[in-house]
């Protein structure tokens, strides 16, 4: 069974072919981060002209890369949210267009699912049940996982989410767009005795996040050494990101306890933190049990995990049974149905 993913939800059009036999044969990626770089943020207009004039080649150089033809594929899987509405509009268009065309199934992906199952296009994939840790610049979420399709939110952020305050922390350091990396980078160079920012929530019960109010923490701290030096900005750096990090592992430790579960999964940007991966490594090894994560290329949008989610989805008979096209930018996890033959 061979499957397209097509992945455009925000600012990376992501095209890999899946075959649940050989594996990935063909990943191709092309990221916006230069066209948005000027603006500070993503512009939605831009982002959707640039997957339209992107997609198609990329699919032809997927397919090329794996040495295969139109006729080879047996699916075509596309992100139909949650994300920018415009960017999901090209992908599903052009998903839903190649399948109509090629007389194959199309397959909506929820773009969450798609970061969650992303660790197991690796060797060593976890088994069910787990705890998900799915972190990002959208999104900050604790999902309970069973089973395939069945997922439970125990906990998500009720303002910012970590990889937006992430970049918005850098931003006010003077990085460039996008700064969550280049924070995490600087932050290496830092005094980890310097500053003390607050573990925000962490203090009550509960498994919720909340990011804005440590953004705002690190604004006042910034307004009360600058001009900042050198230093100075590497601890500040360095502070807001320990307390990222901290916050993230205190609440995946509740969510653990909580549920018993001696598995836990970390996907979406903020996983290819190396701090976070080794923080979460030491809290498993004390727990007992073991953290899974994708490979650094597979943390951000990619159309991999499409691919695979698809594919998945597709051995579920969750195909499109008509022509319409539709989207959704807003997508709970919890709104996923477990029945065949269902699908947006």
């Amino acid at each position: 069974m061979i499957i397209l993913g097509i992945e455009t939800s925000c600012d990376e059009t992501g095209i890999a072919i899946y075959d649940d036999e050989r594996g990935l044969l063909a990943n191709q990626l092309y990221s916006q981060i230069s066209l948005h770089a000027d603006y500070g943020g993503v512009v939605p207009e831009l982002a959707s002209r640039d997957h339209i004039r992107k997609t198609i080649p990329l699919i032809q150089a997927a397919l090329k890369e794996a040495n295969l033809t139109s006729s080879d594929i047996n699916a075509v899987a596309y992100t139909a949210g949650p994300g920018l509405i415009g960017a999901l509009l090209v992908g599903a268009s052009i998903g839903r267009s190649l399948a109509y065309a090629w007389g194959v199934p199309a397959i909506a992906v929820h773009h969450m699912e798609g970061h969650l199952l992303a660790p197991m296009l690796e060797d060593n994939p976890p088994e069910f049940p787990f705890i998900a840790l799915l972190v990002s610049g959208g999104h900050s979420q604790l999902i309970k996982v069973t089973e395939i399709g069945q997922y439970e939110l125990l906990g998500e952020s009720i303002d910012d989410a970590a990889g937006e305050a992430f970049d918005k922390t850098a931003k006010l350091l003077g990085l460039d767009y996008p700064g969550g990396a280049k924070l995490s980078k600087l932050a290496q160079l830092g005094n980890s005795q310097r500053f003390t920012f607050p573990r925000p929530m962490t203090d009550r019960p509960g498994l919720d996040f909340s990011f804005s109010g440590l953004k705002t923490f690190a604004a006042n701290t910034v307004h009360q050494h600058s001009p900042l030096d050198e230093q100075t900005r590497a601890d500040i750096a360095r502070a807001f990101e320990d307390a990222i990090v901290d916050t993230l592992v205190i609440k995946s430790k509740r969510a653990l306890e909580q549920t018993g579960y001696k598995r836990l999964v970390i996907a979406g940007g903020v996983s290819a933190n190396l701090t976070l991966r080794q923080k979460l490594a030491e809290l498993m090894q004390k727990r007992q049990g073991q953290v899974y994560y994708p490979r650094l290329a597979f943390c951000t949008d990619n159309g991999a995990m499409i691919a695979y989610a698809g594919m998945v989805r597709f051995k579920h008979q969750h195909i499109a049974t008509d022509l319409s096209i539709t989207v959704k930018p807003r997508w709970s996890l919890s709104e996923l149905s477990t029945e065949p033959n269902s699908t947006l």
